[in-house]
C-alpha cells in the first residue's frame, strides 16, 4: 500500500519536545516484569514520547494537554502504566488515573493498577503511596503532605520517596472530593501526572452548545485549576469527541501519540478485512424487533454457540486448565432482553448437557453430535491442521461443559457482578451496557451481537468491539455474530479509523501542535462521528459520487489570483497536450486540449492541494475531494486521470455574483433547439470527461458582473483559472470535514 497523502505538507524541522525524560529503576523494573519482551522497545519508547511532550516536572508552572489513541483492547492500561512509572523515575511527585465511569471499571483499573506497579509485593520498596477515591479529611491530607514533604526534604533517601498515587471514579462526587483534598494540600511546586482513561466518555462538556458547563467537566476543569503543573493525558480508542471539540476548550489536545500495538494484536483489519471468514451476518428474521419478536432462540445464536462449544473443548484439552476461553452475548442496551437471551442460553446449555450424557448409541446424542460436527468443519475452515480430529475431542464435550459457566452482567442488582476469571475454564457472559466500554472479557472467541447501530456515532460502535484484543494464536477460533448494519458499521469504519490515525501520525512524527491538524477525515455518511452534544461547531459531510466538483466563489484576492495562475501553468508546463475530437462544427469555445494517462499522484500534489481556494463552503468541499483522491491512490497508486484544458484558444466570460460566485461555470449542450438534435455538435462541459476515470478541466475565466447580464462588457478580473474535477463512482467515499474558528493554517 503505497503512503497516504499529506494534504499539508510537513515542518522540515525535528519533532520538539519539551524535555527528555529518563527511564529509572520504576520503569526499567516495570517493563521488565509487566511487559512482554518482545514489545518492550516500542512500549518504552512510546512513554518516553508521551512524557517528553508534556510539561516537564522541573517548571514552577505549566500545563499540557496530550491525546494518546490505541486500538480498542489494544494495550492502552499498559502504556499508561508505563508513562506513570516513568513518571515516578522523573520525580512526578503525584499520579491521578481518572478510572472509568462505574464502579466495575474503577475496580478493574485499579486492582490492575496495584497488581502491575507491585503495589502489594512482599518485600518490595515503598514507591507509591496510593489512595483510591480519597476523601478530603485529616488523615488523608496529612498522609499526603508527608509524602509530598519527603520530596522537598533534602535530607529524604531516595527510595524512602514516595509517589502519590491517585485512582478516582470519573464521578462529579468523587471529583469533587479530589478537588477539595488538594486545594488543602496545597499543589504549589508539585509536578502532577492525570492520565484519564476513556477520556472521550463522560469528560468532555455535554452542555457545550447552551453556552454552560456539565457537571464532570465542571470537576476536571476545577481540578486542573488547582494543579499549577500538570500534563493531562487523554487515553483513548475512538477519539473523534477530543478531537472535534473547539481547539479553545482545555480539553483539545495539542500533542499526539498514536500507539502501535504488538505483533500478536488482532482487530478492526482482521475481523473486517482480509480474514472476512470471522464475521458472520445474522438474518434478519433473527434480529429482535418490535416488528420481528423472537419467541425461542434464534438458530444462529445456536450455531454461535456451537462453534464456541467446540473451541473451548479444544482449548481445554491444549490449554491445561489454563486461561480461559468465552463467549459474549451482547443483545440490546435493555436488562430485560438480556434475561431473555441468558434463559435462552441456560436452557440450550442445559439440554445439550443432559443429551452428551445418554448412551452413545442414543439417536438424540448423535444427532447433537453430527451438529457438532458442523461445528467443528466451521472452525476447520480458519483454525487449519492444527485443529484435533473431530473424533479425538468428542469425549471431552462433557468436561467442557462442565468447565463453562453462565453469567448475566448488568447492574439490575445495583451492582454489575464481578466476573472471576481464575475459577473456570470457560465463560458466556450476556449483557449490554455494562459491557460496553473499557470492559476486559478475558479469552474472548465467540461474540453474538444482534444490536442495531442505533443512532449510529461511530465511537459507540467501535467500542463495543471487545472482540479486538491479543489473540492472534487462537484467532482461527474466533467468530463475530452480527445483523447486517453493524457489520457494515464496523467495516466502514476500519477505513475511517486508519484514516485518521495516518494523520495524526504526521503530526505527531513533526511534533506540530495539534490546533494546527485540519478536522477532515474519511466517514461513512451512515455514521456519525460522536455525540453532537460535546461539539461547540458543525461540521460538512459528503461524498462525491459521478459528479464534477468546482468551487462557486472564483474571485479572490489578486495575490490569490495570481498564485493559482502560477500553480496552473508549473503543472501544466510538462504536459503535452492534443486536440480533442468532435463535431467540425464546433466553435472556438468548444474546442479543447487533452492530455490522457496523467499520474493521479501528480495532478493531487502539484495542482489540487497547490490551488487556493478562499470560500468558506468550497474549502471545505475541497478538502472532502483532497481526502478521497487521496484515499483513492492508497487503494492503487497508479491511478491515472485525464486533463483537459477548456477553450485554450478563446477565454471565456462569466458573470459573478455580489458575493464572488460564478453564476454558471458549465457551458451547456449546443443546439438546444430542437430538442432531438440537442448536443448534436456540443454535447456540454459536463459531458467532456471520462466516465470512469478522474477527470480534471481546467478553465480560465474573465469575470463580469452578474447585473450587466449576458452582453456585460466590464471585465472585473481577467484569467482567472479554476479547476472542475470528475469524481468517478468507484472513488466514492464519505467524508467529513469541520472548520474551526481561529484555527492556524
Amino acid at each position: 500500500m503505497a503512503d497516504p497523502i499529506i494534504v499539508e505538507p510537513a515542518p522540515e524541522e525535528a519533532p520538539r519536545n519539551n524535555w527528555v525524560p529518563a527511564v529509572g529503576p520504576e520503569g526499567t523494573d516495570f517493563l521488565q516484569t509487566v511487559v512482554p519482551e518482545g514489545s518492550r522497545d516500542g512500549v518504552r519508547d512510546a512513554a518516553v514520547s508521551i512524557l517528553s511532550k508534556g510539561a516537564p516536572p522541573t517548571v514552577e508552572e505549566g500545563q499540557e494537554t496530550g491525546l494518546v489513541i490505541g486500538y480498542v483492547q489494544s494495550g492502552k492500561t499498559m502504556s499508561f502504566e508505563t508513562v506513570a512509572a516513568l513518571a515516578r523515575d522523573n520525580a512526578f511527585q503525584m499520579v491521578i488515573v481518572v478510572a472509568g465511569t462505574s464502579n466495575p471499571l474503577f475496580e478493574q483499573s485499579t486492582g490492575r493498577l496495584r497488581r502491575d506497579l507491585r503495589l502489594d509485593e512482599p518485600g518490595r520498596e515503598r514507591r507509591w503511596a496510593h489512595f483510591p477515591n480519597p476523601g478530603n479529611n485529616d488523615a488523608t491530607v496529612q498522609a499526603i503532605r508527608n509524602v509530598l514533604d519527603g520530596w522537598r526534604d533534602a535530607g529524604t533517601p531516595e527510595e524512602f520517596k514516595q509517589t502519590v498515587l491517585i485512582t478516582v471514579l470519573k464521578n462529579h462526587r468523587r471529583l469533587r472530593n479530589l478537588r477539595d483534598l488538594v486545594r488543602t494540600v496545597g499543589m504549589g511546586g508539585t509536578p502532577v501526572l492525570i492520565i484519564d482513561d476513556e477520556a472521550d466518555q463522560a469528560s468532555l462538556n455535554t452542555e457545550v452548545a447552551q453556552g454552560q458547563e456539565s457537571t464532570t467537566y465542571r470537576c476536571l476543569m476545577d481540578l486542573r485549576q488547582e494543579l499549577p503543573n500538570h500534563t493531562y493525558l487523554q487515553y483513548t480508542a475512538t477519539p473523534q469527541a477530543p478531537l472535534l471539540i473547539s481547539i479553545i476548550d482545555s480539553l483539545s489536545p495539542n500533542f499526539v501519540q498514536v500507539l502501535d500495538p504488538g505483533e500478536d494484536y488482532a482487530g478492526g483489519q482482521e475481523f473486517f478485512g482480509d480474514n472476512a471468514a470471522l464475521a458472520r451476518v445474522i438474518p434478519p428474521q433473527d434480529v429482535p424487533t418490535n416488528a420481528n419478536p423472537l419467541n425461542e432462540p434464534p438458530e444462529s445464536l445456536l450455531e454461535a454457540l456451537m462453534v464456541f462449544m467446540v473451541g473451548v473443548t479444544v482449548g481445554i484439552r491444549e490449554g491445561r486448565n489454563t486461561g480461559n476461553r468465552s463467549m459474549l452475548v451482547h443483545p440490546s442496551h435493555r436488562t430485560a432482553q438480556h434475561r431473555e437471551y441468558y434463559n435462552w442460553v441456560r436452557d440450550i446449555f442445559e439440554e445439550w448437557k443432559r443429551i452428551l450424557n445418554l448412551p452413545d448409541a442414543d439417536p438424540d446424542r448423535q444427532e447433537l453430535i453430527e451438529d457438532f460436527r458442523d461445528a467443528y468443519n466451521d472452525l476447520a475452515g480458519t483454525v487449519g491442521h492444527s485443529l484435533p480430529a473431530f473424533d479425538e475431542i468428542v469425549p471431552s464435550f462433557r468436561f467442557a461443559f462442565n468447565s463453562t459457566r453462565l453469567l448475566e452482567v448488568n447492574a439490575v442488582g445495583g451492582r454489575t457482578p464481578p466476573v472471576d476469571w481464575s475459577s473456570t475454564y470457560g465463560w458466556i457472559l450476556v449483557g449490554g451496557q455494562a459491557m460496553d466500554r473499557g470492559f476486559t472479557v478475558e479469552g474472548l472467541t465467540v461474540t453474538y451481537m444482534p444490536r442495531g447501530i442505533g443512532v449510529g456515532n461511530a465511537d459507540t460502535i467501535q467500542q463495543r468491539a471487545r472482540f479486538f484484543g491479543y489473540k492472534r494464536r487462537y484467532l482461527g477460533f474466533c467468530r463475530v455474530y452480527l445483523e447486517q448494519a453493524t457489520l457494515t458499521a464496523f467495516q466502514r469504519y476500519v477505513e475511517h479509523e486508519e484514516d485518521i490515525r495516518g494523520q495524526l501520525s504526521v503530526f505527531q512524527d513533526n511534533g506540530r501542535p495539534l490546533n494546527e491538524w485540519k478536522r477532515a477525515f474519511v466517514l461513512d455518511t451512515a455514521l456519525e462521528p460522536c455525540r453532537n452534544n460535546v461539539l461547540a461547531f458543525g461540521f460538512t459531510r459528503g461524498r462525491f459520487s459521478d459528479e464534477w466538483v468546482a468551487p462557486r466563489v472564483v474571485l479572490s484576492s489578486d495575490s490569490v489570483v495570481q498564485a493559482n495562475r502560477d500553480t496552473v501553468a508549473s503543472f501544466i508546463q510538462g504536459l503535452e497536450f492534443v486536440d480533442d475530437q468532435g463535431h467540425q462544427d464546433r466553435t472556438d469555445t468548444q474546442r479543447h486540449q487533452v492530455c490522457a494517462d496523467v499520474p493521479l499522484r501528480d495532478v493531487l500534489e502539484r495542482l489540487l492541494i497547490q490551488m487556493r481556494i478562499t470560500g468558506t463552503t468550497d474549502s471545505q468541499f475541497h478538502m472532502g475531494l483532497l481526502l478521497q483522491l487521496g484515499k483513492a491512490l492508497e487503494d492503487d497508486p497508479d491511478e491515472v486521470c485525464t486533463i483537459y484544458r477548456m477553450s485554450p484558444a478563446e477565454r471565456r466570460r462569466r458573470g459573478i455574483d455580489d458575493d464572488g460566485e460564478v453564476t454558471n461555470l458549465f457551458q451547456g449542450a449546443a443546439p438546444v433547439e430542437p430538442r432531438e438534435r440537442r448536443g448534436e455538435v456540443y454535447p456540454g462541459d459536463q459531458a467532456i470527461r471520462e466516465d470512469d476515470e478522474v477527470t480534471i478541466q481546467i478553465h480560465s475565466l474573465d469575470l463580469t458582473p452578474k447585473s450587466e447580464g449576458r452582453g456585460a462588457r466590464t471585465v472585473i478580473m481577467e484569467s482567472v483559472p479554476v479547476i472542475a474535477v470528475w469524481v468517478p463512482a468507484r472513488l466514492a467515499r464519505g467524508w467529513l470535514n469541520q472548520e474551526q474558528p481561529g484555527q492556524v493554517g
